[in-house]
């Protein structure tokens, strides 16, 4: 299934994203986390490339056919401009092509000053455009509420988001971020732009105070007073923070969904147990 039919269902779209293990544990690993996601039925599962231009590897391939083929969950599986060359997507797609995964989510991905980017694919609506050619895929790309961190403005972020639509780009997942205007204010400019693709908002659970920082860091999310405060009261106890973080995020979600939105992309960090409790919060919500 392509994940574009997913939406328009007269319910609100849940979905989770997934990382590979590290290089030393066996792929093997994602099962607990993927047993324990599987309770909740996510609408999909989304598969990460690779943090700070990871080499590409068999990895993402791999656990997305886990997830399409074992626990029967549509799975989307990350690819980036500067980890593959034109070989490697070409190997991948074929790969993904032959194990029944349809989707494809195009990025340019983040730039690791240790491991040279490769070049065949210049943007990530270079990409786009060499997925979508193909016919066989769901090409979904991101969308940043705040504008990309080296967009110079919003008017030039927006234009560059409507060239990966107008590429094919059927489906997008935004950034995360923290306060809900951004992304209704962003949403509004979007639709007014043309780009009347499904849009889901991506929503990252505050569990650590150093972690979400430097989350923040990489991806120019702003930090509203709101949680600043919650930051500053529970840094320094994880328990509390964690309690904190969660209402938060279940905060953020219920507000979207009573305003409409496409869907919610939730990123579980690998963290069943917080996604079972973020899901389980908002179950009567998403039917409404």
């Amino acid at each position: 299934m392509k994940l574009a039919q997913l939406f328009g269902q007269g319910r609100t779209v849940f979905s989770c994203e997934v990382f590979p293990p590290k290089r030393n544990m066996p792929v093997d690993s994602i099962y607990t986390t993927l047993d324990g996601l599987k309770d909740i039925r996510p609408d999909f599962i989304s598969v990460t490339f690779g943090a700070g231009g990871s080499q590409v590897n068999q990895t993402t391939h791999e656990i997305a056919s886990i997830i399409q083929n074992r626990y029967h969950i549509p799975a989307m599986a990350h690819l980036t401009c500067v980890a593959a060359g034109r070989e490697d997507v070409d190997r991948l797609l074929a790969q993904l092509k032959e194990d029944g995964v349809e989707n494809v989510l195009a990025l340019r991905g983040d730039v690791n000053p240790d491991i040279p980017p490769k070049t065949d694919f210049a943007h990530a609506s270079d990409l786009v455009t060499y997925i979508h050619a193909r016919g066989d895929f769901g090409v979904s790309a991101a969308c940043y509420p705040e504008g990309h961190l080296e967009s110079p403005d919003l008017v030039s972020d927006l234009r560059h988001l409507k060239e990966k639509v107008d590429a094919g780009a059927q489906h997008l997942v935004s950034q995360l971020f923290f306060d809900n205007e951004d992304f209704f204010r962003f949403l509004e400019r979007a639709r007014i732009a043309g780009i009347n693709v499904p849009i889901e908002a991506g929503i990252m659970p505050v569990l650590s105070q150093n972690s979400i920082r430097r989350m923040v860091s990489m991806c120019g999310a702003s930090m509203p007073r709101k949680l600043t405060r919650i930051l500053a009261r529970y840094g320094d106890h994880p328990e509390a923070l964690r309690e904190a973080g969660i209402a938060y995020a279940i905060d953020q979600i219920s507000d979207l969904i009573a305003g409409g939105v496409d869907g919610i992309h939730l990123y579980t960090m690998n963290n069943p147990e917080v996604a079972r409790q973020i899901a389980g919060s908002i179950a009567s919500i998403r039917r409404v």
